[in-house]
């Protein structure tokens, strides 16, 4: 047996559900990713990185090409961002990563980026079938995916929200997929990122108050 027949064979039985090596694997460092995340640590980026090559041998087991693409933006985003946060552009002052509020011109680019690609994306697996057997609920995994990791690369709090709408989705396609695993832990993702949220948000807040009177501007 090699090594991706290993990871798609079954590990064990939840509730009737039929947990794969590569879903379980793959979820539980996307996990720790996530949770590196949180504490705007760069070993969120390899994590996030091994994750992702696990994770396409799930997707590919079950057939769930979204996921396969989703998988296959995590990666390449992944390397992307692990540049970014080690070039340092995104410093604060105390050296840790410094996060913030997407301007709302920013909010406009990721918005209408998430509607256009979900519609190209979605059109594309509704042309081809075979791709996909939840042609619109995959592209918009997809889509919200790639949207959520370049915020998150560019230090931004609405990463977190990015997250959690595609959780809304990502939980339920799962369950159907045959990915039971990936549905489980995507709703302790759903808590994590709550919590992330939180820390980021009141750091942002931390970094725009006002000099104290006499400091230097």
């Amino acid at each position: 047996m090699n090594a991706v027949s290993w990871l798609n064979s079954e590990a064990f039985t939840l509730l009737d559900q039929k947990i794969i090596w590569s879903d379980m694997i793959g979820n539980t460092i996307g996990l720790i990713a996530l949770a590196l995340g949180w504490r705007r640590s760069i070993w969120t980026w390899p994590a996030q990185l091994l994750s992702g090559v696990v994770l396409v041998a799930a997707n590919v087991s079950v057939q769930q090409a979204g996921g396969v693409g989703k998988q296959m933006i995590v990666i390449a985003v992944a390397v992307w961002g692990w540049q970014q946060w080690t070039r340092g552009r995104q410093r604060a002052q105390d050296g840790s990563l410094a996060v913030r509020f997407a301007t709302w011109r920013e909010r406009g680019y990721l918005a209408g980026g998430a509607l256009l690609g979900t519609l190209a994306v979605g059109a594309l697996f509704t042309v081809f079938p075979k791709l996909s057997w939840s042609p619109w609920a995959d592209a918009y995994i997809f889509v919200g995916t790639l949207v959520a990791m370049i915020a998150q690369a560019r230090g931004m709090v609405e990463f977190w929200f990015a997250w959690l709408l595609v959780d809304l989705v990502g939980v339920p396609l799962n369950f159907a997929g045959g990915l039971a695993f990936s549905g489980l832990i995507y709703i302790v993702y759903g808590a994590l990122v709550l919590w992330g949220m939180r820390d980021w948000w009141q750091r942002s807040r931390a970094s725009v108050k006002p000099a104290m009177e006499g400091a230097a501007a």
